[in-house]
């Protein structure tokens, strides 16, 4: 299926505000009710698009492209969408926050049991990463658009208008706050995990990065030397919230870090936070969850672009935690970017299933971990293993039924429904309730933002190819378990149909996967916007040809005098300026060179005809 972005992000506004707004009222919740991480997803669905793509921008009402206000006409005419958006945004903060003014980032039904009994109220309320740094994301995106509202109704006179210049302060003050806890939250589900290399958790770590079945200390110690650089800056530099449990220095010990699934058990306090997030005891078991840690580094990637920075959107002590969140950033990527690749003649991740040092091995952590790498290699704005990753991405496609059929019993169908099952070790302390789960369906959309985001690498043509070409199949498949029928018709999840099997209702939309769709169709959108890649090839080519005609129309020159007012003299000036227009583009569009330059060739054949025929 061809990748269609802004029709298809079009079409996803409409499916939203056809589900989600009838009568001029907005219902929240989806398949598994309302909480605060699903109505994130539920606007962010509208908000991010329109801070993230020029085009689909709302916060200057005259300047909105027709296309997008008839997406958006059940909000009424362009002058009432952002108050309309203002109003929403209104609604979620009240809906969390708390009595005393505290942000509340409850999972709610996001939640599972892992035996039959139900969670308790208490445990409902747990928050889980996912919870932070989806806020995280909806209030940069929040702020961003209120602040370009902001300008766009100080010079109005109108009531309407006079009444939002006085809402918005208010609101912008209650998302910064929120967006304040997310980060605080975030910083504390930090993770720096130090097991010993012989208990079952660091026999795991030597089973997955040992290809050549070496002798542990041998291992231990190659390993050590290739992290002594990250040892030394989460020894020295990560400080703020950390646990007190850990010696990172010791190098006979083996080390991974990364976000557990909420604030961990230990944690420190971080002070100078208002609020119940910088003081709150963590129930969450201190090892890195690999689905968390991808979902924090994708919000941190959101708070620290260069937007951000542009509208110098954060307050000091958001910016102090932001700093604190880089850091963790950097130090996560660069970890996992060289335990994959720790054996550069079998990466531990060409070793498929990565298995996790609980003991669990899935497609899904291998997808994880490729997906870390990747983001290393666009930080670094590098190629140099972009192809061996490719590879892997193909064999995950086959094998998570992207590119192959689900068939019968089919073990990998668990990919998609209910999705890889992550134990939340810590959360049955929590009021004696059952040890929760919590499922991660999201494994076409990981596979198709992961493409999508390599393909921004400057790499060859052949190995772009390549990543579109998973990247469709990864579209086709969510074509196919887009719901076709009732009021959410057009938003996702319907994997029965993926499946085959009357068994799975798609009861309602899933935000969960429906703002993982939308987050895939703005990258494909940038993706979109990038020159296309020169072949070395088709540039020498193109260089020949505009040598060739270079010469022909040199010589063809030589038989117009440059006074001469004829057909010829003007078709001679007219092939010049396509010749310049070849050599202008010649780096970034090689093929249009070629095209402008074979059309001159063909020209001035054509002159050459006409002359000679002419002389006979």
């Amino acid at each position: 299926m061809r990748i269609r972005p802004r029709q298809q992000l079009l079409d996803l506004w409409r499916a939203v505000l056809d589900c989600s707004y009838r009568d001029e009222k907005w219902s929240w919740g989806g398949r598994d009710g309302a909480n605060s991480i699903s109505d994130a997803e539920q606007l962010l669905c509208l908000l991010y698009p329109a801070t993230e793509i020029e085009a689909f921008a709302l916060d200057q009402p005259d300047d909105i492209a027709d296309d997008v206000k008839a997406a958006l006409a059940p909000f009424g005419e362009e002058g009432r969408i952002g108050g309309v958006l203002v109003g929403l945004l209104e609604d979620y903060l009240a809906r969390y926050t708390g009595a005393d003014g505290q942000p509340i980032f409850a999972a709610g039904g996001y939640l599972h049991s892992a035996d039959e009994t139900p969670p308790t109220d208490a445990q409902l309320d747990i928050e889980v990463v996912d919870s932070y740094s989806m806020s995280l994301s909806l209030c940069i995106a929040a702020l961003r658009f209120l602040r370009g509202f902001q300008r766009s109704v100080s010079a109005e006179v109108q009531l309407e208008a006079r009444r939002l210049r006085e809402r918005i302060p208010l609101v912008m003050e209650r998302v910064g706050a929120r967006l304040t806890s997310a980060m605080a939250g975030l910083v504390r589900s930090f993770v720096i995990h130090t097991p010993d290399p012989k208990s079952p958790a660091g026999q795991t770590i030597l089973e997955m990065i040992n290809q050549r079945a070496a002798p542990d200390d041998e291992v231990i110690r190659q390993l050590s030397a290739r992290l002594e650089r990250l040892r030394v800056q989460a020894a020295n530099e990560v400080r703020l919230g950390r646990t007190t449990d850990i010696d990172v220095a010791d190098e006979t010990r083996l080390f991974e870090c990364g976000w557990s699934w909420g604030i961990v058990r230990g944690a420190e306090a971080v002070t100078f936070v208002p609020g119940r997030i910088g003081t709150v005891p963590g129930y969450a078991e201190p090892r890195p969850y690999l689905y968390f840690t991808a979902v924090a580094l994708d919000g941190i990637i959101d708070l620290s672009s260069q937007r951000i920075r542009e509208l110098d959107l954060l307050t000091d002590e958001q910016r102090k935690l932001a700093d604190a969140l880089q850091l963790r950033f950097e130090l996560t990527r660069n970890y996992w970017s060289a335990v994959a690749r720790f054996d550069s003649r079998r990466w531990p991740l060409e070793d498929i299933p990565w298995r996790t040092t609980d003991g669990e091995e899935s497609e899904y952590s291998s997808l994880v971990v490729t997906a870390m790498l990747i983001q290393d290699l666009i930080y670094r704005d590098s190629t140099e293993d972009l192809t061996r990753a490719v590879a892997v991405f193909d064999q995950l496609a086959r094998r998570g039924r992207i590119t192959s059929r689900v068939t019968t019993a089919d073990p990998a169908a668990i990919l998609h429904h209910p999705g890889v099952r992550l134990r939340l070790t810590g959360s049955d302390e929590i009021c004696d309730g059952p040890r929760l789960l919590w499922h991660v369906p999201d494994f076409v959309t990981m596979m198709l933002k992961r493409c999508l985001q390599a393909a921004h690498l400057r790499t060859e043509v052949d190995t772009r190819d390549r990543l579109m070409a998973l990247a469709e199949s990864a579209m086709d498949n969510l074509d196919g378990r887009a719901l076709r029928h009732g009021p959410a018709a057009g938003l996702w999840d319907d994997p029965g149909r993926l499946l085959d099997s009357a068994e799975i209702v798609a009861d309602g939309p899933s935000w969960f996967l429906t703002e993982r769709v939308m987050e895939c169709l703005v990258l494909a959108y940038r993706a979109y916007q990038e020159p296309p890649l020169s072949s070395p090839t088709t540039i020498a080519r193109a260089v020949d040809l505009l040598s060739e005609a270079e010469r022909l129309l040199n010589q063809e020159e030589l038989e117009v005098a440059g006074d001469d007012l004829s057909p010829a003299r003007a078709a001679v000036d007219r092939i010049r300026q396509s010749l310049d227009r070849a050599r202008h583009v010649l780096r970034d569009r090689p093929g249009t060179a070629c095209s402008l330059a074979t059309q001159a060739l063909i020209q001035l054949d054509e002159l050459v005809y006409a002359r000679q025929d002419a002389t006979r």
